[in-house]
């Protein structure tokens, strides 16, 4: 017998939908392969743009420091040059000098040569000569011994008149060094035992009796102890440091006028130790007359600049053209 057919399970319908779900999930599928394609592709094309952004950021790297260094190559060979035009200009500025020494003496060598016809030249030269070695030693010993700077700057421009007569030209470079002494002492300011004693009288017309010494003292009532033992008994005060009472200050103030005095005239005489000690002393009768003060502390500086300034002029090459002279004189006899 045959079996009966099951209508439900036959049907098209119900055969139709399996085919269905399955395309569906085909097509889930596919759709999926291509997301996942997509992503993979911009995940490869994004890694790749990092990449390239790196090596471009490291080749700007290597450009900036690259830059950097040739900056500091140029500022390097800029001050190279700065140095090779500061030693260039030191450079001219001494053969400057030294054209102008070559220029002074073609000069002198061209004034010798004009005078060489003269017949009665080498008596006169030899009077000259000695007229122009006594000139020298009354300006070294004028400044050495007096310290009158401006009488040996006189004698020393007489002698270099006195000189220019002479047509020798042995005696060229004696000129050329007169020349250069008479410079270095027209080149010294005040002789600073002048200037030293200028600033002691500054210092002493600057110094007043104190007010309160030049005015009369009101008399006080003294008290009955003193009315009863003052003819016996004497009072003052324990600390006599800095003086109060008119009269010690009037002493006082003559105390350190008659230093400033004594100062004076040790730098007169250039007696640099008595000048000193005696400037010590008036800083003893300065703070004796005030108490600690600016103002104290101000006459205290003023005191010891004073003290530290030198009573005699030190000239290294005075004596140079006298010394020159008397060798030129020696080798020619």
């Amino acid at each position: 017998m045959n079996d009966p057919i099951d209508p439900v399970s036959t049907s098209p319908s119900t055969a139709a939908a399996p085919r269905r779900g399955s395309s569906a999930w085909l097509w889930l599928l596919l759709a999926l392969l291509v997301a996942a394609g997509g992503g993979w592709f911009g995940w490869r094309e994004w890694q790749q743009r990092e990449v390239r952004e790196r090596e471009q950021a490291a080749d700007g790297a290597q450009r900036l420091e690259a830059l950097e260094q040739r900056v500091d190559t140029l500022r390097t060979n800029q001050d190279a040059q700065n140095r090779r035009i500061v030693q260039a200009d030191s450079t001219n500025r001494v053969l400057r000098d030294e054209l102008h020494g070559i220029g002074q003496r073609a000069a002198l060598i061209e004034d010798s040569v004009s005078k060489l016809a003269d017949p009665n030249r080498h008596g006169a030269q030899a009077m000259r000569l000695d007229e122009t070695e006594l000139l020298l030693t009354l300006g070294q010993q004028r400044l050495q011994i007096a310290g009158d700077l401006e009488g040996a700057r006189r004698a020393y421009i007489l002698a270099g008149g006195v000189l220019d007569g002479i047509d020798d030209p042995a005696y060229l470079s004696l000129r050329q060094t007169l020349l250069q002494e008479t410079a270095a002492l027209k080149e010294l300011g005040i002789e600073p035992r002048m200037q030293a004693m200028a600033k002691l009288d500054a210092l002493a017309q600057g110094l007043s009796l104190p007010e309160d010494a030049a005015r009369p003292v009101a008399a006080e009532p003294a008290p009955w102890w003193r009315r009863a033992f003052g003819t016996l008994i004497e009072t003052q005060p324990v600390n006599r440091t800095v003086a109060s009472h008119p009269a010690d200050r009037a002493a006082a103030l003559a105390g350190l006028q008659l230093e400033i005095s004594l100062a004076r005239a040790a730098a007169e005489r250039r007696d640099a130790a008595g000048y000193t000690v005696a400037l010590k002393r008036a800083e003893h009768w300065v703070q004796r007359l005030s108490p600690p003060s600016p103002a104290q502390d101000q006459q205290l500086a003023r005191l010891r600049e004073l003290a530290a300034m030198p009573l005699s002029l030190t000239v290294p090459t005075l004596g140079t053209t006298l010394q020159q002279l008397r060798q030129l004189r020696t080798a020619v006899h």
